[in-house]
């Protein structure tokens, strides 16, 4: 029988090595492809018409529920019109449901963008984040993208969360407002999440910035950085260079915290004087106890202390009437109280003994009583 029925006869030439002369034999089959042109754009999104959906509709309905906070209900009830006018234009229907507390997209039958249902469940997944529906609306447009980041779980000490989230903000929101014009994008900092919409370039930004902020690297340094970059790329001239040599490079610096009484014993026994008295302790810092091996005295208990007074025995009846009893004395105490300070405010001050004096005996401070001054009055106007 034929042995190499089916086989290719073996080549002469040695593997590497030309077999027409021009290319090597494991390139000798291989053509440009049409994605291999480096004059396309890759990454322009091209748009999408209703002729290039060859069917015409969708086979099968698709439909996205989310849930929504309670808090969100009364702003929902009022822009969901707003929202359905806005679905209704891309053939898609909307329900909000106030009982179970979400919302749900579906399509239709006049639907005819497959892709479409997934901006819209994006859309609702924006609304229950707190993201105004003027704002929302906008990712069912094809250059505009959404992502929701979550910050909740970088963090597990609370007061270290809302620090280092109040740091995306900054003061005035000027730092939100710095990586909103250098992203080209919106962001929304809203609870444990960070709403963000724009191009696929600057949600990528966004979410590096946010995420290097929670692990406590400050968002001014990726803001000094966009700056350069946005500059560099006005520069045609720097297109095909890199720009490592341009950006700054920021490097971790831990700060040790200085230890509370570290240096003490150095100094002490180097520069002090022995036979000196030792410094006085800070009014605020506690005294070290003296150690003693023996244990705490025992506290008495509720019930013990109860006993001793005598409230053990007491009835209901007789417990409420002391409650009772002890809250009007002290009422009738602080009416006492705030009438002696009322009262206050119109007792007149003490007069000095030297002028009370010189008031009871009708001197005016001149050395000359009254009756001598009105005698001389009336002698100017008797010569008058």
């Amino acid at each position: 029988p034929d042995v190499t029925r089916g086989r290719q006869p073996m080549a002469d030439t040695q593997p590497g090595e030309d077999r027409d002369g021009d290319a090597p034999r494991k390139r000798k089959h291989r053509k440009d492809k049409p994605w291999d042109d480096d004059t396309v754009d890759h990454w322009k999104q091209l748009p999408f018409s209703q002729d290039d959906n060859k069917g015409g509709h969708l086979l099968e309905e698709s439909s996205f529920a989310v849930l929504f906070p309670q808090y969100r209900e009364k702003y929902l009830r009022e822009a969901w019109p707003h929202v359905t006018r806005a679905l209704k234009e891309v053939h898609l229907a909307c329900v909000l449901d106030l009982v179970e507390g979400s919302m749900t997209v579906k399509t239709t039958r006049k639907t005819w963008d497959p892709y479409i249902i997934l901006k819209a469940r994006d859309l609702i997944k924006l609304l229950a984040r707190s993201v105004p529906w003027q704002q929302a609306v906008k990712v069912l447009q094809d250059d505009v993208q959404c992502d929701i980041i979550k910050i909740g779980g970088f963090v597990r000490n609370k007061e270290r969360f809302v620090k280092r989230r109040d740091r995306l903000l900054g003061p005035n929101g000027s730092t939100l407002k710095a990586i909103e014009l250098l992203t080209r994008c919106y962001v929304l900092v809203h609870g444990n999440t960070v709403a963000t919409m724009g191009p696929f370039q600057g949600i990528k930004q966004v979410r590096r910035v946010v995420e290097d902020c929670m692990r406590n690297f400050h968002p001014i340094y990726h803001i000094k950085t966009l700056m350069i970059r946005r500059e560099l790329e006005k520069d045609p001239a720097m297109q095909g260079e890199s720009w490592e040599r341009f950006l700054p490079q920021f490097k971790r610096q831990n700060v040790k915290k200085k230890r509370k009484g570290a240096g003490r014993g150095e100094g002490a026994a180097e520069g002090a004087d022995p036979g000196a008295a030792p410094r006085p302790s800070p009014a605020g810092k506690a005294k070290k106890k003296q150690y003693t091996p023996f244990p705490p005295e025992q506290q008495p208990r509720k019930v013990d202390l109860q006993i001793e007074s005598g409230e053990y025995f007491l009835s209901k009846t007789q417990l409420q009437e002391r409650k009772k009893a002890a809250r009007t004395k002290l009422q009738a105490e602080n009416t006492a109280k705030r009438k002696r300070e009322r009262e206050a405010r119109f007792v007149p001050p003490k007069e000095d003994g030297r002028a009370a004096k010189r008031a009871r005996d009708g001197d005016g401070g001149g050395g000359e009583s009254l009756a001598d001054l009105g005698a001389k009055v009336k002698a100017k106007l008797g010569k008058r």
